[in-house]
């Protein structure tokens, strides 16, 4: 019978029959692979939100108007500053112009989603295994996941 509360054993079975851990060594090779799977866990969240950003502001926005600095007549301080007809969506051309790009995106998207998913329950069904080393890596590999990872969506 599986323990229902955290022991901090060297002995547990994850996810697979053939993935079944007896020694100290094992344990930490399993807590190093579980981490690195919550590292890319956390990767694939930020290419997703990464994705969604920045092709929703290529196709909807601008970030400054097309008039050229030329041919303004105001204050340079005011022209530094964001004004209302810079936050106005303007036309532009999109990053994937056809259809089939656009089905191509959300083909993409889709997949990413269900990597996503797959991992994401996969890291929940170890946890479940009650083992606290396995935890701990999860715990780990998803701070450093984010750590390394969140920095980069601002970047386009």
């Amino acid at each position: 019978m599986m323990p229902m509360t955290f022991e901090a054993s060297s002995s547990v079975t994850l996810l697979f029959d053939f993935w079944h851990v007896n020694s100290p060594g094992g344990m930490f090779a399993s807590v190093i692979v579980v981490m690195l799977v919550t590292v890319l866990y956390e990767l694939l969240k930020v290419w997703r939100v990464w994705l969604n950003r920045s092709t929703a502001l290529a196709r909807y926005f601008t970030p400054y108007s097309s008039e050229p600095a030329s041919q303004s007549n105001s204050n340079p301080v005011l022209e530094s500053s964001t004004s209302e007809s810079s936050l106005t969506p303007k036309e532009s051309t999109p990053i994937f112009p056809s259809n089939s790009g656009g089905w191509l995106l959300h083909g993409i998207q889709t997949l990413l989603h269900l990597l996503q998913v797959t991992l994401g329950y996969m890291l929940m069904l170890c946890v479940m295994s009650f083992n606290t080393w396995i935890f701990l890596g999860v715990i780990a590999g998803s701070t450093l996941g984010y750590f390394i990872s969140f920095p980069l969506i601002d970047q386009r």
